[in-house]
């Protein structure tokens, strides 16, 4: 069985090349000081940056999609989030209402919020929201940077659970995080970058 992602030497004029693969249902993490090219690894895998090498989903190069489907499946996640319009709400398809229902709970936040406008939110509030915008596109491969940064001690916790049944429930996941805590706790498999070169990191 082919691996979820496969990463073949990708690389830009700033940053690689990249060489790893990640199995359907397991998380990477990655540390390494502010800089290192955490960020650049993950905005390349989504196609956002201009790169070359190869990357494939279950097989499926992504030549051969167009970037809005690879986007898609392939969600990034920056530390700081975009909003684009005034309230979360409109952020979601009608589609994906019932989802995102279902996760609010699950992250502490009441349905009230969605409705607010985002400048009233506090930084923890968007953070959580975006990674229930991020989940409700039903991804494949979830590329999060530093996703509790902003947050409490308990909406860490309930954002680790979330992810944990994420994961049990198929999804992969990139994690890049500055918490040596928290990549044991959700990390299969634990990198590091330092220098713009990605290299595998203690247990």
């Amino acid at each position: 069985m082919s691996a979820r992602l496969q990463v073949h030497h990708v690389q830009s004029p700033l940053a690689g090349p990249y060489t790893f693969e990640l199995a359907a249902g397991a998380c990477i993490t990655i540390s390494g000081p502010s800089g290192s090219g955490k960020s650049l690894l993950l905005r390349m895998l989504c196609d956002l940056d201009p790169n070359s090498g190869e990357v494939l989903l279950d097989g499926v190069s992504r030549a051969n999609m167009a970037a809005p489907v690879w986007r898609s499946q392939v969600v990034y996640q920056p530390a700081e989030p975009a909003w684009w319009l005034p309230a979360a709400s409109a952020h979601f398809k009608p589609g994906q209402m019932p989802r995102v229902r279902e996760l609010l709970p699950q992250l502490n936040l009441s349905p009230s919020l969605l409705d607010q406008e985002i400048s009233r939110l506090s930084t923890g509030e968007r953070q959580r929201m975006a990674l229930i915008r991020s989940l409700a596109c039903a991804p494949k491969v979830l590329l999060l940077d530093e996703p509790t940064a902003a947050l409490d001690p308990e909406s860490v916790a309930a954002t680790e659970t979330l992810l944990r049944k994420e994961l049990l429930n198929g999804l992969s996941i990139i994690l890049v995080t500055h918490s040596a805590t928290q990549a044991q706790a959700l990390g299969q498999r634990h990198m590091a970058m330092h220098n713009r070169v990605l290299s595998e990191a203690a247990a």
